[in-house]
């Protein structure tokens, strides 16, 4: 790629105007102890000697410099651009030594963090690629170890075949759920997922999630409630579907990671004129610290066992992420290890609101 040269001729003017000036003012004085009584002749020639030896030395140096600095300088802008990376690529070059020593600082330093970013992006790779492995392996082998033991002769037995084969089922259902989470995200990263936005009442859907968990929540003694009993009902404007799936997600975290006859609460508050705050609280087991910024990982985990007392995808909050991104909006959580856990997240109101009586 041709680099556009730019020239400074800073450095040969003020060395020719210093040899011109020295090289007047000696020859003057040799002048003045030799030829005395003569100043009228001296000026003149001074004149005419100082022009000529700045124009002479100014053209020497200047070539002088472009042949053996700036050439030079030219062949390590030439090998920098070998690397497209490169900004210095499109800017015009310069032979000035503190503008290159800036640029070529500033090119040191982004290289620098390019490189401490794919050693950051490799390691979630790693560890992303390990984790998707874990996650398949699981039902993949709980299927296989089933099938293998029916065609090893289990199938003859009536009541063994049906129960190996709906526990066979239940881990291919493990590997459908985690490729349809997958392939959401992937869609949601990408932009492909196309969001149907509507206007809804977001205190209306937060019940319907309840009413769908209640059960669930029921088997460790959770109460799943709003903060107020009074909670003055909201119209926003969003996904209906996706947003459903958040609250779900969310909810289901709170249930799966709380404490048995523990409390779940959902709290809808009014930030600004423009937005609403939606919180999912708990008092469950609560996240430690230093694993709060890598929570919409997917599949990460906070328990470094490997092991999992709930079911899931591993995928929860990731797509909850991605899905309140998707909206242009902002998701939040806090935490305190033991006590409990609260995840937040804001939505765009509608131009309406309206009363509504909360079970």
């Amino acid at each position: 790629m041709k680099i556009n040269f730019k020239k400074t001729y800073k450095f040969a003017i003020k060395s020719a105007l210093y040899i011109s000036l020295f090289g007047t003012g000696f020859v003057l004085m040799l002048m003045s102890l030799f030829y005395k009584g003569q100043l009228k002749h001296q000026v003149a020639f001074g004149i005419i000697f100082i022009i000529s030896i700045y124009i002479f030395a100014f053209l020497v140096l200047q070539y002088r410099v472009e042949r053996f600095i700036y050439r030079r300088v030219k062949k390590i802008y030439d090998e920098v651009s070998l690397l497209e990376s490169t900004t210095l690529i499109n800017q015009p070059i310069t032979t000035d030594m503190e503008t290159l020593s800036r640029e070529v600082k500033k090119f040191a330093t982004d290289k620098k963090l390019e490189i401490e970013m794919l050693e950051i992006r490799e390691q979630y790779r790693r560890e992303f690629l390990g984790n998707v492995s874990h996650e398949l392996k699981t039902p993949l082998f709980t299927v296989q170890g089933y099938v293998s033991t029916l065609l090893d002769g289990a199938m003859d037995d009536k009541n063994i075949r049906k129960k190996y084969l709906k526990r066979a089922e239940k881990g291919v259902e493990r590997l459908i759920y985690i490729v349809e989470d997958l392939d959401m995200i992937t869609k949601l990263e990408s932009g492909d997922l196309d969001l149907n936005f509507t206007d809804f009442n977001i205190v209306e859907l937060i019940q319907n999630v309840f009413d769908l968990l209640e059960m669930k929540a029921d088997k460790k003694k959770i109460k799943l409630a709003f903060e107020s009993k009074n909670v003055q009902s909201v119209i926003v404007r969003g996904d209906q579907d996706r947003i459903q799936q958040v609250l779900e997600n969310l909810i289901v975290n709170s249930i799966k990671y709380g404490k048995d006859g523990g409390l779940t609460e959902v709290g809808v508050v009014n930030l600004t004129k423009k937005k609403v705050l939606i919180r999912i609280s708990d008092n469950g087991e609560g996240v430690e610290k230093q694993n709060i910024p890598r929570l919409f990982e997917r599949f990460y985990r906070v328990d470094k066992s490997g092991t999992r007392s709930e079911g899931g995808s591993g995928l929860g909050l990731a797509i909850v992420k991605h899905i309140i991104e998707a909206h242009k909006e902002k998701v939040y959580v806090e935490s305190e290890f033991g006590i409990g856990s609260e995840f937040s997240f804001t939505l765009e109101k509608a131009n309406k609101t309206i009363k509504a009586e909360v079970k």
